[in-house]
C-alpha cells in the first residue's frame, strides 16, 4: 500500500490553494539557472513572491497578511527553497527572525498596527552578529545612547541576511549602564545607515546579505521592541522560529535528493546493472530515502506542535541541529552517486547536451545550516545547559505508549535509551562538576544522542498517521538511528578527547609548524578580524532601494 499526497492533510482548502500557487510561481517564473549565475534574485520574482503574500503568510490577517498557519509557512518554505535556496532564506529572513516575529510577540499594540502591515509588503533583516561575537552576544559593541526622545545608535553589523534590500532592521544594540541588549526598530533608509558590502559566499548564489554600519542613528523611544535589555529574549524568540524554518529547508533538500538518486540510479548503468541494484549504491539510496522521511517528519510533527501553542523551544533546537548535519551527508551521499556529474555544475553539464542537475550546488547550499542560527558546537552546549535531561518522546509518543504496531520496539528504544542518557549525564555531572559544559566533545555526543531519539519519535508518530509503506521508511530510519546512537555511546567514555586536546594545545604553541613548510598560503593580506573603525562611513551604500528594484 502506498501513501499518497498526505503531507498536505493537515492543511485547509485556503492553504492548499495558496501552496499551489507558490508551486506553479516557481515553476513558471523562477529560473535557479539565473539567479546562480548572476547572484542575484530578479527583481520580478520578489514582486511576484510579494503579490501572492509569501513574505506575510503567517501574519494576520487584521494586519494585512494571509493568516495562514506556521505549518503552511514551513511547506511554503520547502516549495520555495527546491526552486532555488535564496529564495527559502529571503522569505525566512524576513519572517522568521526579521521584524514581524518579534513585534507580533512583544511589540505594543501600537507598533504592531504602525508597522506589521508594512511588514507584508516591504522586506525586513535581523541585525545580531558583529564582525567580533559571533554566537557571543555579551560582547556586542552596537551602542544605543540615550538621547532627547530616543536613541542613538553607532555600530557595524556582519552578515545580515536581506541587508542590502531591506526596508526596516531589527538592530540589537547595547544601552550604556543597562544589562543585557535591546532591540530596536530601524528604518533602513535613515540617516546614518550604510550598507558598505554585499557579501558573497560558497553557496546560497542570490542572498542578499551585507554590512551594515549605524553612525548615529536616531531611533525615537517607540521604537524599542520590549523593555530595554530584553533583546536577548526578543532574539531568542525570533530564533526559535528560525530554527524550525531550517529543518522545513533541509527536508525539501532531502526530497529532492531522494527523487535525483532513484531516478539516476536506475539508468546508470555499471558492470551490466543499475548502480542502484550495486550495496555499496543501494545503502546510500537507503539512508537518503529514510533521511528524507524523517526530516519531513519533524516538519509536519513539530510545525502542528508549534502552531498549537507548544513551547518548542528544545524542539526546536533539536531539529535545527539534527537536520542540518543530516541533509549534509545526504547531499554529500548524492554527489558520491552522481560520481563526476555530481561534482560538475549543472549548466557545463547542460552545456554538453546532458540533463542539468544542481547536485554541487545542493552541496555548497546545504553547508551553511551547520552554521548559521547557532552553529552545530555552539547549539550542543546551548541544548545541554538548557535541557540537556529533557530527552524524553514528544507528547504524541509518550514513554510507554505502545500502540505504534511494527514500530512499538523502536519507541520503546526510544524511551528506554532517553532515561539512561538522563543516568550518563548525572555521571557526568559527578565527575566534573560544574565544568561539565566544557567538555564539549562528552555534551555533544549526549546531546547527538537526544537529537537521534527525538527524530525517532517524530518519524515514528508521523509513520503511525501516514501508515502504509511509511513504516517501512519509519522503521529503515530507525534502525539507522539505533546504529548511529551505538557508535555514540561507544565513545561517550573510551574516547581520545584529552589527547586531542593536548595535541591541540601544541598546534597552537607552534609545536609543529614544520609540518606546514612546503606549500603556499594563497590568503588575502589583511587581518584575521577587522577591527570596526567608529565614525560614518567612508564607502558609498550598496543598498538596493525599492523604487532600484522595480
Amino acid at each position: 500500500m502506498g501513501v499518497g499526497a498526505g503531507s498536505w492533510a493537515d492543511l485547509t482548502t485556503e492553504e492548499k490553494i495558496f501552496l499551489q500557487r507558490i508551486k506553479n510561481f516557481c515553476r513558471l517564473k523562477v529560473s535557479g539557472v539565473q539567479i546562480e549565475r548572476e547572484d542575484r534574485i530578479p527583481d520580478e520574482v520578489v514582486d511576484g513572491l510579494r503579490e501572492l503574500g509569501a513574505f506575510a503568510i503567517k501574519l494576520p490577517r487584521e494586519y494585512g497578511g494571509l493568516g495562514l498557519s506556521g505549518l503552511c509557512y514551513l511547506r511554503a518554505l520547502m516549495v520555495v527553497g527546491s526552486a532555488h535556496s535564496s529564495l527559502g532564506e529571503l522569505l525566512a529572513a524576513h519572517q522568521a527572525i526579521g521584524l514581524t516575529q518579534p513585534l507580533l510577540l512583544f511589540g505594543t499594540d501600537d507598533q504592531k498596527r504602525e508597522l506589521l502591515p508594512r511588514c507584508a509588503r516591504e522586506i525586513s533583516a535581523f541585525t545580531l552578529t558583529e564582525p567580533d561575537i559571533g554566537n557571543d552576544p555579551f560582547r556586542m559593541r552596537t551602542t544605543a545612547t540615550p538621547t532627547a526622545g530616543g536613541y542613538l545608535l553607532d555600530g557595524l553589523k556582519l552578515w545580515v541576511t536581506n541587508g542590502t534590500i531591506a526596508d526596516l532592521l531589527v538592530v540589537m544594540a547595547v544601552i550604556p549602564g543597562v544589562e543585557g541588549m535591546s532591540a530596536f526598530v530601524v528604518e533602513a533608509d535613515a540617516p546614518g545607515v550604510t550598507v558598505e558590502h554585499r557579501s558573497s559566499f560558497l553557496g546560497l548564489k542570490g542572498l542578499e546579505n551585507g554590512v551594515v554600519r549605524l553612525h548615529e542613528v536616531f531611533v525615537a523611544d517607540n521604537r524599542r521592541i520590549g523593555p530595554e535589555g530584553n533583546g536577548l529574549e526578543v532574539a531568542l524568540a525570533a530564533q526559535d522560529t528560525g530554527r524550525l524554518s531550517l529543518p522545513a529547508v533541509c527536508a525539501a533538500a532531502a526530497k529532492w535528493s531522494l527523487k535525483i538518486a532513484r531516478e539516476w540510479s536506475r539508468v546508470r548503468v555499471q558492470w551490466d546493472k543499475p548502480i542502484g541494484a550495486h550495496e555499496a549504491v543501494a545503502a546510500k539510496i537507503a539512508f537518503i530515502a529514510a533521511t528524507a522521511f524523517a526530516l519531513e517528519a519533524i516538519v509536519e510533527v513539530s510545525g502542528r506542535r508549534a502552531d498549537a501553542g507548544a513551547d518548542t523551544r528544545a524542539e526546536a533546537e533539536l531539529a535545527k541541529l539534527f537536520a542540518s548535519e543530516q541533509v549534509w551527508r545526504v547531499a554529500d551521499e548524492l554527489v558520491q552517486v552522481r560520481g563526476g556529474r555530481g561534482y560538475e555544475t549543472a549548466e557545463s553539464a547542460a552545456a554538453r547536451g546532458e540533463r542539468g542537475v544542481p547536485v554541487e550546488q545542493l552541496l555548497r547550499d546545504v553547508r551553511i545550516g551547520r552554521i548559521f542560527d547557532g552553529s552545530t558546537e555552539a547549539l550542543r552546549v546551548f541544548i545541554a545547559s538548557d535541557a540537556l535531561g529533557d530527552t524524553d518522546t514528544p507528547d504524541e509518543a509518550p514513554a510507554g505508549e505502545t500502540d505504534f504496531g511494527e514500530l512499538n520496539g523502536h519507541v520503546g528504544f526510544a524511551a528506554d535509551t532517553a532515561r539512561e542518557l538522563a543516568r550518563h549525564l548525572d555521571r557526568g555531572r559527578k565527575r566534573w562538576g560544574d565544568a561539565v559544559l566544557e567538555r564539549q566533545l562528552f555534551v555533544g555526543r549526549v546531546v547527538d544522542i537526544a537529537a537521534e531519539l527525538y527524530a525517532m519519535s517524530v518519524t515514528c508518530v508521523r509513520a503511525r498517521e501516514l501508515g502504509g509503506t511509511a513504516v517501512e521508511l519509519a522503521d529503515a530510519f530507525c534502525a539507522q538511528s539505533r546504529r548511529r546512537i551505538a557508535q555514540l555511546w561507544d565513545r561517550l567514555w573510551v574516547n581520545t578527547d584529552e589527547k586531542d586536546s593536548a595535541l591541540a594545545a601544541r598546534v597552537l604553541d607552534d609545536t609543529y609548524t614544520w609540518l606546514e613548510d612546503g606549500v603556499l598560503d594563497p590568503s588575502i593580506e589583511g587581518p584575521w578580524i577587522a577591527e570596526p573603525a567608529p565614525g560614518p562611513s567612508t564607502r558609498v551604500s550598496v543598498r538596493r532601494t525599492r523604487s532600484e528594484r522595480g
